[in-house]
């Protein structure tokens, strides 16, 4: 059964207006939340981690690299994530996936909340409210899908998990 794996990047800097939007960094909390959020993501196991060449997806995914959560050779960055939609967002994935069982993608809203929320069709009822609610920054989906296509519905919601969740149950 194939799992698909979608990565919101860190929180970013908007403190320089001359950046254009591609080329904005991730700011302090972005860095911290990106190494937080690496633990959940190592238990995903991604084998392919698909990428937006946006600045801040790139340097979310090296924070995670350097936290141990999955190796650099994993790493595929695709131009086409970048502010894409849940369609182009699959499309993306049937491209790069053959012999892939655990994909994740590292993009952008509003696409990769809406595609969760498309594809968690069963799962765990507290996880599946929460996502509905919001997909904030460094938030994590785990879908397990019923067939072996990359198809949107069928797909089982194993897991949704933000940096405050984990701070929280930390008690921080």
């Amino acid at each position: 059964m194939p799992r698909l794996i979608l990565l919101r990047h860190a929180k970013s800097a908007w403190d320089d207006p001359a950046l254009a939007d591609h080329d904005r960094p991730l700011n302090r909390r972005g860095r911290a939340a990106a190494r937080l959020m690496a633990k959940p993501v190592a238990e995903a196991a991604p084998d392919l981690v698909l990428c937006s060449t946006a600045r801040r997806t790139r340097e979310t995914v090296e924070h995670m690299v350097d936290a141990g959560a999955f190796p650099a050779g994993r790493v595929v960055h695709d131009a086409a994530l970048y502010h894409a939609a849940p369609a182009a967002i699959l499309a993306v994935v049937g491209i790069h996936a053959a012999g892939h069982a655990a994909v994740m993608v590292v993009g952008h809203n509003p696409g990769l909340h809406e595609l969760a929320a498309s594809m968690a069709t069963a799962g765990d009822d507290r996880a599946r409210t929460a996502l509905a609610a919001k997909f904030p920054t460094a938030a994590l989906a785990v879908l397990d899908l019923a067939g072996p296509g990359w198809r949107p519905g069928d797909a089982r919601l194993t897991r949704f998990v933000t940096p405050r969740m984990l701070e929280a149950a930390a008690g921080q």
